[in-house]
């Protein structure tokens, strides 16, 4: 059975959005600076691409991370996301699709499950979905994802919401991590945005590990192409 559920979700991830068609897509690069890291040297810079799009199988989302520490320590960490769309409605549940996630760093692990998007007055988009997690170490979990874009005047305020629950010896974690930014790019006269603001991460049981606790605020500056 679990061959099964890691060979559909693999035709999720990669197979099902090549065969799309693309009716949006975004790109953006982003620089982060902050001074509150926990785990390893505390002040890092992050250097972040983004990529996501729209298409008639469902949608997709993916970033990587590049994260450079003060004391020269270097990583990287990425995620793949894609939901394949199953269903359509006319309420405060739009759509529902499969969903599936590959998290990349040490080691890969396998999130699928079920993706909804909702309809929140004032949102420009709200979503939520519900993992059964493959971690590649130890055992598997449960996740939930919840994640939001909201105008609020002449600023933009994104954001997610991650809740794994406990498992082995790891604790069960919740990362809050949101950003509020001003576009600058009327005001240059550039053709795309150009987004200066703040990220904030509120990550209790970082990595779930037992009372490490993240408050983290970075600068961000992000540019979309």
């Amino acid at each position: 059975m679990k061959t099964i559920l890691l060979s559909l979700m693999t035709f999720i991830l990669f197979s099902a959005p090549s065969m799309a068609k693309t009716k949006w897509s975004d790109f953006s690069l982003s620089y982060l600076k902050g001074s509150d890291y926990e785990l390893g040297d505390n002040k890092r810079e992050v250097i972040s691409f983004e990529y996501a799009n729209g298409s008639t199988w469902g949608d997709t989302f993916m970033f990587f991370d590049r994260l450079i520490s003060d004391n020269g320590d270097v990583e990287t960490y990425g995620e793949y996301n894609s939901r394949f769309h199953v269903k359509k409605f006319n309420g405060f549940i739009k759509n529902v699709y499969v969903a599936g996630t590959l998290e990349m760093g040490p080691g890969n692990n396998y999130l699928f499950g079920v993706g909804t998007d909702l309809d929140v007055p004032y949102f420009k988009f709200v979503q939520l979905n519900l993992f059964h997690r493959n971690n590649a170490f130890g055992g598997n979990n449960y996740q939930a994802t919840f994640v939001w874009s909201a105008p609020i005047g002449p600023l933009t305020y994104t954001g997610f919401i991650d809740y794994a629950t406990e498992y082995d010896s790891y604790e069960a974690s919740m990362n809050f991590t949101s950003q509020l930014g001003y576009d600058f790019a009327p005001a240059l006269n550039m053709k795309n945005k150009f987004i200066v603001g703040i990220e904030y991460v509120y990550w209790d049981n970082k990595f779930g590990i037992d009372s490490i606790d993240e408050r983290n605020a970075n600068l961000l500056i992000k540019y979309h192409f």
